[in-house]
Parts: structure tokens; C-alpha cells; sequence
């Protein structure tokens, strides 16, 4: 599999350790998202995916996929073992609501592209944009630090959809110095991950592209 990635992005991040969890092999196409003004801008990439952004897989078969739970949800489904998604109904609701928590609801806020618009086309000072992140990873990890069940992952015993959330959010949170002391529960979740060989492989600072 071939996986267009950035190091730093967060939900390449999720699709990363989903690979890695599945024991997958694939090949990391780098794809800068600030050189240049963002090689995502690039035609060559626009072509392989019109919303220019990463993650982007492709399958052995050529097929293009794109958006992160997506790509996920299709490596789960196409290598069912070990499973991202528990089978009884509810639990599968719960682990989805904390994984669209963060991917639907804290990022898509805190994305470069928000970010870019608050600095370049509403002449935001750096301290105010600072301040916008900061407002909606802790909105966000305060409901989340209530709905997580660690035991010690986000829902239970085995790694899910959850955590594969969960992790890189937490890793954006501390590059850009939010305070986690109020959130325990994250911050325990995190720990238990990170010392499964799966998410420490996919850290950003472990990708070929890191700088």
C-alpha cells in the first residue's frame, strides 16, 4: 500500500498506527504541507486527491481512498484482525462518538487550513490563534475526559478507533503547550498507547519525513 503522508499531520498520524496495529507494510509518500506555501497545492497532488489533503491511500489494487476514518474503517473491514471497532452495537457507537469527538469536532477547527485563514485573511495575531487552539482542545478534552473509560485504553481493555484518535490529538496538544493537567484520564490513555510498539512506530518524530 502506498500512504501519502504528512509527519506532522494528525489525522495521517491515525492511519499510521491503524496500518501499523493490522501489521500492514506500505510505502510513505511525504507530501510537505508548509514548504512552498503546501506541496498539497501542487497539481501533481491535486490530482490524486481534489481536497488536497493528507492522509491518501492507495490500495494494491490502485484504488484512491481519502479522508482518515474512512481510510480506516476499509483497513478494518479488508483485515479484520485485530479489530478497531468493538462488535456489540453500543460499544461500537460509544468507541465511533469519541473518535468523531475529536476527528469531526476538535481538529477540523485546529487544522492548517483554519489556522492559515486566521493568520493570512483575518490578519490574527499569532497570541489569538495560539489562543483559538488552545480554546478548542480543551472544549473538546474536557467532554472527552468525562466519556473515556480507561481500562487502559479510551473504551476498554483493547486498543480501538478511539485511541487511534486520541493519540495524535494529544501529541498536537502538547507541541502547541496546552495544559493537560485536567485531564488525567487523556493523559493515562496516551501513556498506555504510546507503549504499544503500533503508535510509538507511527510518532511523528519516527516518520521519514520528520524534521
Amino acid at each position: 500500500m502506498k500512504l501519502y503522508s504528512y509527519f506532522r499531520s494528525s489525522a495521517a498520524y491515525r492511519v499510521r498506527i491503524a496500518l501499523n496495529l493490522k501489521g500492514i507494510s506500505y510505502e510513505t509518500v511525504p507530501v510537505h504541507l508548509v514548504k512552498d506555501g503546501g506541496h498539497n497545492k501542487l497539481p501533481e497532488f491535486r490530482a490524486v486527491n481534489p481536497q488536497m489533503r493528507v492522509p491518501v491511500l492507495v490500495t494494491p489494487r490502485g484504488d484512491t481512498l481519502i479522508q482518515s476514518l474512512a481510510i480506516i474503517e476499509y483497513l478494518d473491514e479488508t483485515h479484520p484482525q485485530p479489530p478497531l471497532l468493538p462488535q456489540d452495537p453500543i460499544a461500537r457507537a460509544r468507541v465511533r462518538a469519541l473518535a468523531e469527538l475529536i476527528a469531526c469536532d476538535i481538529h477540523p477547527l485546529n487544522n492548517t487550513g483554519p489556522l492559515r485563514y486566521l493568520k493570512n485573511n483575518m490578519s490574527q495575531e499569532q497570541s489569538a490563534i495560539d489562543a483559538w487552539y488552545h480554546h478548542w482542545i480543551i472544549a473538546g478534552f474536557e467532554a472527552l475526559e468525562q466519556l473515556i473509560t480507561p481500562g487502559p485504553y479510551a473504551c476498554g481493555r483493547e486498543a480501538t478507533l478511539a485511541d487511534i484518535c486520541v493519540v495524535p490529538q494529544v501529541n498536537n496538544a502538547r507541541r502547541l503547550k496546552v495544559p493537560l493537567e485536567r485531564f488525567p484520564k487523556i493523559v493515562g490513555v496516551d501513556r498506555a498507547c504510546l507503549a504499544l510498539p503500533a503508535f510509538d512506530r507511527a510518532r511523528p518524530e519516527n516518520q521519514p519525513d520528520a524534521e
